[in-house]
């Protein structure tokens, strides 16, 4: 999330409306002109990680996003977040439940190469503003978003892999590589190409690049599956290779 920070430029700030604080342990990220929808950027991690959590802490949360205007946002808890006492303090300051994230990790196993007739390579800034359309659309980011998004391809500690139908832009994935560690996010698959295997080969090429690099350990996450919603990609990500490791708990305003 500080890296995605960092790749906006002076005009995406301004567009986007886009801000980071940190208070105390959490990092709270703010994009005041982006949809409600836009949860994956308006969010705050870390939470009672580093040190104990306070209720100045989730007030300084609240009056950050009232100022700017955001009504939906997340706060995102680890299980390991102290004291007990922040569920009772998040509640106290108008915050509810709302749906987790599953965290996933992954040992460095080689995959298979997923079957598929679309091509599958990593790309570079020529093909940023497609990835950051398929993006911003699966995402539910908003037009806005699409220049910042668009820097990622190319991006040092990024590595951005995209499906092809011909010469056409299919799907997308990326990978995020920090000190022997690897993050996979941003998968997605334009409308008009799913269920043609897309998803399954953009992981495999991440892992396996992600190997290649000498990854210890291998991250993702998604949302767990609720009635109505049954997360396809938590399916997807369990053939990859991963194992479920704790839920994320989300708190939303009520």
């Amino acid at each position: 999330m500080e890296d995605l920070h960092d790749a906006a430029d002076q005009d995406d700030i301004r567009e986007i409306g886009l801000m980071r604080l940190t208070v105390n342990s959490s990092l709270i990220s703010v994009a005041r002109n982006l949809p409600d929808s836009a949860i994956v950027v308006n969010r705050v991690l870390g939470l009672g990680l580093s040190g104990p959590a306070s209720r100045e802490e989730i007030k300084a949360i609240i009056s950050t996003y009232s100022e700017n205007e955001v009504a939906q946002y997340f706060v995102q808890l680890h299980p390991d977040a102290s004291p007990p006492e922040v569920y009772e303090w998040m509640r106290d300051e108008g915050l509810k439940s709302d749906r987790g994230w599953q965290k996933f990790s992954r040992d460095p196993v080689k995959v298979e190469d997923r079957q598929t007739n679309l091509t599958v390579r990593e790309i570079g800034p020529e093909y940023g503003p497609a990835f950051g359309e398929i993006i911003c659309s699966a995402f539910d980011l908003g037009d806005k978003a699409i220049p910042w998004l668009a820097k990622l391809p190319g991006r040092d500690d990024w590595h951005i892999f995209m499906s092809f139908d011909g010469d056409k832009p299919a799907g997308v994935g990326a990978l995020f590589v920090k000190n022997g560690f690897g993050w996979t996010d941003y998968g997605a698959t334009s409308p008009e190409f799913r269920r043609q295997g897309s998803q399954g080969a953009v992981m495999a090429a991440r892992l396996n690049l992600a190997i290649e690099l000498g990854c210890q350990k291998i991250f993702t996450c998604t949302g767990v599956s609720v009635p109505g919603d049954p997360q396809h990609s938590y399916s997807n990500i369990l053939k990859a290779g991963f194992k479920e490791d704790y839920v994320r708990d989300n708190y939303v305003p009520s």
